[in-house]
């Protein structure tokens, strides 16, 4: 039968959904801090807590040190005492004695109580924030617990809650204790507080998974959706794009008889839902971006940087569904297709190209061209102000006479926006390529306060500055925060800037002439060794002169009288000298042989031999390596 600690135990686990380890873990650090705390033990004091879960009995035991005298039984045990635990310990030993005190389980049960919960309240929060960051940027479900004017609390998996701010929430929908709802888990938080998980419904990624879940095609990757406009609530547009030939990404997101986009629509409180095809030629993007306002033309005007604008030319009763209720089609148009758009009436853009056709010198000759049509327009356009009623073909007239003037105009603009690309391209080769690799930062030459203004301005690199000082020097001056001298500044650098000369070819140089000189070394051993300009006078034994002594020295009388000692008598020392004197003098014979010593080659063979003279004064014999010069006898 289990013991009440052990049905405990496992309530806990089952109730907390956490590993048996992670309970053991916290029981066990929080007994440890309960027998710490009653006797008054020391940190450093190493302790160790068993349990027994089917007994329901737990034994600690203590670190304590083997003396023959107690003065603090926490710290210390006895030798007898000691060896019945560890037969082989001795005095001054550390051993784990059972110290387990009296009544120690109520004790532990009071003091661990707090510390237990505290660390189970730990564990419990590190499952959650490791469970539910694999899950931000999915869609959840939990049961709406609170409800106020700012915020809701959403009950999640795991005995989690969530937050959802009253921005995040769909305008029309309104929450109920107890129902259950779908969000989008936008941030994932562990701060010092508690776990923080915000949630969303109103977040354009929360449609994006929507959309996942319902469509199969843009799971599995066949439709792709490029870009999403959103005004929660209220209504939406959705940009998809088939990857594969026959496939209609449009009808693969509505479903048949609207079945897929419907389910989305209950789901987000009827919000309206407009899908279009998504389309490389941002002329025909924008036309169905403006859906389902019909349109007559588009022309775009690329600009400078992020200044695009598209000018939308839609018949008279059109102009009021391109624009939407209070502008809501044309700024979800202008959100999903990154384009600034004006919308015009056919009227309206009339009025502006004659203007422009007056105003403008370069289009003096295409006025000219267009002046019978300019007439017509003119005399339409009056009667229309007049309140009459154009017809169709006095419509189509104005439209085309209109699209006309302006792809001309479009055509203009991109042979001026293809010059400047070109322009910038050429001053871009120009410009030394390590530049754009450069950080802003890292050049020291400029002020540390102008690379933040700099940086902060969009130029990442230092090239990116001087691409922008050769195209436009007044556009620093632009830059918030920049005057006059902090713009002579960093045209000074950026035409002073220089980088370090490296010359790679110098250490390859080096090499080889390092290379060069170890040659030598490696065919020939050891010729410093032998090269000696000076007399060399070595002291050795009698007992030396002979064995050292080659065929070609003449005998002398100091010699005959010394007596050859036996191989026996002489030391390792010895023999090693007399067998370095033997080598030295081949190695010799043989690089003057080869001439390695002489600038020019020898003629013949140079003869050696050894001179010994005894000096009485020391009592030892003196051997002088000597060798034949052209006609005399020279010291070497």
């Amino acid at each position: 039968m289990k013991s009440e600690f052990a049905l405990a135990f496992n309530e806990i686990l089952e109730d907390k959904g956490l590993p048996r380890e992670v309970i053991m873990a916290a029981i066990n650090s929080a007994m440890v801090s309960a027998y710490r705390k009653s006797v008054g033990a020391s940190t450093a004091q190493e302790i160790r807590v068993d349990f027994d879960l089917d007994k329901g009995s737990m034994l600690v035991f203590a670190e304590k040190e083997v003396t023959d005298e107690i003065y603090d039984h926490r710290t210390e045990v006895l030798l007898d005492e000691a060896r019945e635990i560890d037969p082989d310990c001795q005095l001054g030993d550390l051993v784990m004695v059972e110290s387990t005190p009296e009544n120690f389980g109520r004790i532990a049960a009071q003091t661990a109580r707090q510390a237990i919960q505290q660390k189970i309240r730990d564990a419990e929060r590190a499952a959650q924030y490791e469970f539910f960051k694999k899950q931000e940027g999915e869609i959840v479900s939990g049961i709406v617990q609170a409800v106020n004017s700012r915020q809701a609390t959403i009950g999640l998996d795991l005995k989690a809650e969530g937050t959802m701010q009253r921005k995040d929430m769909i305008p029309s929908e309104r929450f109920r204790i107890h129902d259950r709802i779908r969000s989008y888990v936008a941030e994932v938080k562990d701060l010092p507080k508690g776990l923080q998980i915000v949630l969303s419904r109103a977040h354009r990624n929360f449609l994006r998974r929507l959309l996942e879940n319902e469509v199969p095609e843009i799971y599995h990757g066949i439709v792709e959706i490029r870009s999403i406009a959103r005004e929660p609530g209220q209504r939406a547009k959705v940009a998809v794009y088939g990857t594969q030939q026959g496939i209609d990404p449009v009808g693969a997101c509505v479903g048949q008889r609207g079945v897929r986009i419907q389910a989305i629509v209950r789901e987000l409180h009827d919000e309206k839902i407009d899908v279009i095809e998504w389309n490389p030629d941002a002329a025909i993007y924008i036309s169905k971006a403006i859906s389902p306002a019909r349109v007559t033309g588009v022309y775009l005007n690329h600009g400078q940087g992020d200044d695009k604008t598209a000018m939308v030319v839609v018949p008279e009763d059109q102009l009021s569904l391109a624009i939407g209720r209070e502008g809501q089609n044309a700024r979800l148009a202008a959100k999903l297709t990154g384009w600034r758009i004006d919308i015009m009436s056919v009227s309206e853009a009339a009025v502006k190209v004659l203007d422009l056709l007056r105003k403008e010198a370069s289009l003096a000759k295409l006025a000219a061209e267009e002046a019978d049509t300019m007439a017509k327009v003119e005399a339409l356009l009056q009667q229309k102000a007049e309140g009459r009623v154009l017809n169709l073909d006095d419509s189509n007239l104005i439209a085309r006479f209109v699209d006309r003037v302006e792809k001309r105009g479009e055509a203009k603009r991109k042979v001026e926006e293809d010059a400047r690309q070109k322009e910038i391209r050429e001053l871009r080769e120009s410009i030394d390529p390590r530049t754009f690799e450069l950080n802003i930062f890292d050049v020291a030459e400029l002020k540390e306060h102008l690379q933040v203004l700099v940086q902060s301005a969009g130029l990442e690199t230092f090239g990116d500055l001087m691409l922008q000082v050769k195209l436009d020097p007044d556009a620093i001056l632009a830059i918030n925060g920049i005057g006059p001298k902090s713009q002579e500044e960093i045209l000074a650098v950026v035409e002073s800037y220089k980088f370090p000369v490296i010359e790679p070819e110098l250490v390859e140089e080096e090499t080889a002439e390092v290379t060069s000189e170890v040659e030598p070394e490696t065919i020939v051993e050891e010729p410093e060794a032998v090269e000696e300009p000076e007399v060399i006078e070595e002291i050795v034994r009698e007992d030396e002169v002979i064995a050292a002594q080659p065929e070609e020295v003449e005998e002398t009388a100091e010699t005959e009288e010394v007596e050859e000692p036996g191989a026996e008598d002489q030391s390792f020392e010895e023999l090693f000298q007399l067998d370095a004197m033997r080598r030295t003098s081949e190695t010799t014979e043989e690089e003057d042989e080869l001439g390695l010593f002489g600038d020019k080659k020898k003629k013949s063979k140079k003869r050696k031999g050894y001179t010994v003279e005894y000096d009485p004064d020391r009592d030892a014999t003196y051997v002088k390596r000597t060798h034949r010069n052209e006609d005399d006898w020279g010291e070497w």
